[in-house]
């Protein structure tokens, strides 16, 4: 598995540079936003949601409780 790092090491770049390109910011030339794209594809990259849901103290996952008038517990 391919990290952040692994990443901009192949396409010359600073770990922030990739960041930037993964989350859409427009501060990256797009000279360097291809050749990111280009090695993320080359080493099949894709972010890891759940560490960067510990990262950012965030995630995009509803829970839900749903009761049932079924029990699994069948008295004695």
């Amino acid at each position: 598995m391919f990290t952040i790092r692994d990443v901009a090491r192949l396409a010359n770049v600073s770990i922030a540079t990739v960041s930037a390109v993964i989350n859409g910011k427009s501060t990256v030339s797009e000279h360097s936003a291809l050749r990111v794209r280009k090695a993320m594809e080359a080493l099949d990259y894709h972010p890891d949601q759940v560490a960067r849901s510990l990262k950012v103290r965030r995630t995009a996952t509803i829970g839900m409780l749903i009761p049932t008038s079924r029990t699994h517990f069948s008295p004695k």
